[in-house]
């Protein structure tokens, strides 16, 4: 495996991102936090699994919320070439997709120049392809977009010798219960299966399987189904398109939970 070997002594890995790979909505399970923030989330999960198969493994996750892939570029991309790692995942452009009038296009042409300079440290790279939004009737119009971009990052992936974790393909992920409240970002179940995922791109042992059916769950009756679609917009709805008309972000003020490589257990 280009870029790390299971058998080193000292493995490094750097996150990039924003609230995907932040981790929300994905409490640690004491709910009280860590000294690194509330939420585990997949990158957490996947240096946890690198931490039992291999030596010592060093992990930092630059990721925040609502970051937008200039953010990204300009706050977390630096950094991780300064700490030249052995393995970055690198998930962005998300944000650029989903809002009113973005480009797939042009995010992909940023997006390509960030794997060109991350691929300069000489690091494995982990890159992700967008969701099918199909399973969610508020999103579903994105598609199109969405699978521009996915084919963009798939020819970026070819060009640098990344590997892709096709997060479109992933049929596991399109059931309610993968993803939390706000229907946005993924469910501790979610993200665990995700994690994974990341694991077989990355030929690590796994002992479960992320396809995995869900268990059956009774269906909703339709009053009680309007009432979460309620409940769902008064909560989420309404202040993402308030942070969108006011040009504020859920990540503004918020720094990386794992600014530096730390030593896991």
């Amino acid at each position: 495996m280009s870029g790390f070997d299971m058998r080193q002594d000292i493995l490094s890995y750097v996150a990039l991102g924003d609230s995907f790979t932040e981790g929300l909505d994905d409490p640690y399970p004491d709910s009280g936090g860590t000294p690194h923030g509330r939420f585990r989330g997949w990158a957490d999960r996947l240096a946890e699994h690198l931490a039992d198969h291999v030596g010592e493994v060093r992990y930092a996750n630059l990721a925040v919320r609502g970051k937008l892939i200039r953010q990204v570029v300009g706050d977390q991309l630096p950094r991780a070439v300064e700490l030249r790692p052995d393995l970055i995942t690198v998930c962005a452009g998300g944000n650029d997709i989903i809002r009113p009038g973005g480009d797939p296009d042009l995010v992909a042409r940023i997006f390509e120049d960030t794997v060109r300079r991350l691929s300069e440290t000489g690091a494995t790279i982990v890159v992700f392809t967008g969701m099918d939004t199909e399973f969610q009737p508020v999103m579903r119009h994105l598609r199109g977009k969405i699978a521009t971009y996915n084919m963009h990052l798939r020819a970026i992936a070819d060009d640098y010798g990344c590997r892709v974790v096709d997060l479109w393909s992933m049929k596991a992920l399109q059931h309610q219960r993968a993803w939390s409240w706000d229907r946005l970002h993924l469910s501790s179940e979610g993200h665990r299966r995700l994690a994974l995922r990341v694991c077989e791109v990355l030929e690590l042992p796994v002992t479960d399987d992320w396809k995995r059916p869900w268990p059956p769950e009774e269906p909703k009756r339709w009053r009680a189904a309007r009432r979460e679609d309620l409940h769902w917009a008064r909560e989420f709805l309404v202040p993402w398109i308030g942070r969108r008309l006011t040009g504020r972000s859920s990540g503004d003020g918020v720094p990386p939970k794992r600014p530096n490589l730390e030593r896991l257990r």
